[in-house]
């Protein structure tokens, strides 16, 4: 089980100060539980987890098994939360060096439409050229730029390279139910198809098909990643004391800490496979919680590796943050220090140790030097890497950021600035309907 340690945040503010949101908390918990708090069309996630059929999951896992029969290569085509999740997720789990390795027992998952490189693009359809690859489109409309136009390109390429017979078995949509042009697309192609919740954002949608899908793709347990998730919605459940609920203790504590006048959270991982969690959490705190002039600013760093670019800031620099760090307990093999006649390094002194726990010493020596500079810390331990706790340690992560929100008193679910790039965009692109838009626009330049 996922537990949380708020010890070291203790002396930057007070255990009384944090123990008197219990009532607000209590208040979150009931808006979130009743749906009257602001963005209340958007709590499907809540009870998503334990809601979850045998046979959905069944569904999947079959669909996720002809593309693994018929496929090299699967790119999972998405950005933002229809991409994150499912990234987080396969690298955490996955062999940091899976795509050197000639056998593999699944395909290679690759990502496109989540940014508009050219450069980018042209190197994935070069790369696919020989490959048997299969697509999973995930889009809410089919009309996001940075994926309708990565999905343009890769079902040509797959359809002139496969054949149409087979690109409509190698490309599956992660759609809405009944509109939008990925659902008309997948109607018209014959594609198989999944459906993504009304009630479910983006960046809550991991444990929908938008991440469920190529995580067993990828070859991943789906019902346990499902059971890690169930488990840590009982954990954090509005009728768990408020000094018993992991979730409900982190968003009373980042708030007391904002309020004391720490802006950042720096989420710290000293695993490098949870790269990608850092970045999947990036876009749930900071889409959820960033608006109307509010939100703490979330940043993410890989220690040790950033302690040697980072880590001078992080120590002596403008004391506006606080880190939260991820702490695997128990790494999935074991390697020890070899000992060296020479010892020209010095390091014949660890010789016999695994170098997990030279890893823990640099975790437990950083916090130390953090907290006397001046940083608050908090502190995730997950036992271990494996879909039960990844599964846990995500969920955990939504459920506070939904009491987190309501506790800043913005409406957590909707991302109403994400718009404004997009305006511009097709304004200078000459959108057909922004003709006025593009005027003005190019008046200011």
């Amino acid at each position: 089980m996922i537990s949380l340690n708020i010890e070291k945040t203790f002396g930057f503010i007070s255990k009384e100060n944090v123990a008197a949101y219990e009532a607000k908390v209590k208040e979150a918990q009931d808006a979130l539980e009743n749906g009257t708090c602001k963005g209340n069309d958007f709590l499907g996630w809540l009870h998503l987890p334990s809601s979850i059929t045998k046979e959905h999951l069944e569904d999947l896992k079959a669909t996720a098994q002809i593309l693994r029969e018929n496929c090299e290569v699967v790119i999972v085509a998405g950005i933002g939360g229809s991409y994150l999740g499912a990234r987080a997720v396969i690298e955490a789990l996955s062999n940091s060096f899976i795509w050197l390795q000639e056998k593999k027992n699944a395909p290679t998952i690759l990502f496109a439409g989540h940014n508009i490189g050219e450069d980018y693009l042209y190197e994935l359809t070069e790369y696919l050229k020989d490959k048997k690859f299969g697509v999973i489109n995930i889009s809410k409309s089919g009309t996001t730029t940075e994926t309708a136009l990565a999905f343009r390109l890769l079902k040509k390429q797959c359809e002139d390279q496969r054949g149409k017979e087979m690109a409509k078995k190698v490309i599956v949509a992660v759609t809405d139910a009944k509109k939008g042009a990925a659902r008309t697309t997948a109607d018209k192609e014959g594609y198989k198809s999944f459906i993504i919740p009304d009630n479910v954002g983006g960046r809550f949608s991991v444990l929908t098909p938008v991440g469920l899908l190529p995580i067993a793709v990828a070859g991943f347990d789906i019902d346990k990643l499902v059971a890690g998730a169930v488990e840590m919605e009982k954990a954090c459940g509005a009728d768990v004391p408020f000094e018993q609920n992991p979730a409900a203790l982190y968003a009373a504590t980042r708030n007391e800490l904002y309020k004391n006048g720490k802006k950042i959270e720096i989420l710290v991982n000293f695993n490098p496979k949870l790269h990608y969690v850092n970045e999947w959490w990036k876009q749930l705190y900071g889409e959820s919680e960033g608006k109307e002039g509010k939100g703490i600013f979330p940043a993410a760093v890989d220690f040790s590796t950033d302690l040697h670019s980072m880590g001078q800031w992080i120590q002596e620099g403008e004391r506006t943050i606080y880190e939260t760090v991820i702490s695997v307990e128990q790494p999935t093999h074991k390697l020890e220090v070899p000992s060296d006649a020479e010892n020209l390094d010095g390091l014949n002194f660890l010789a016999g140790k695994r170098v997990d726990e030279v890893n823990k010493m640099a975790e437990l020596g950083t916090q130390l030097a953090h907290v006397d500079g001046g940083v608050p810390n908090m502190r995730i331990s997950v036992p271990t890497l494996n879909e039960k706790c990844i599964g846990g340690l995500l969920y955990f992560f939504e459920k506070a950021c939904g009491i987190s929100g309501y506790l800043l008193g913005v409406n957590t679910f909707n991302q109403p600035g994400v718009e404004a790039y997009k305006k511009n965009m097709f304004a200078l692109l000459n959108k057909p309907g922004y003709e006025e838009e593009s005027k003005a626009i190019r008046a200011r330049l």
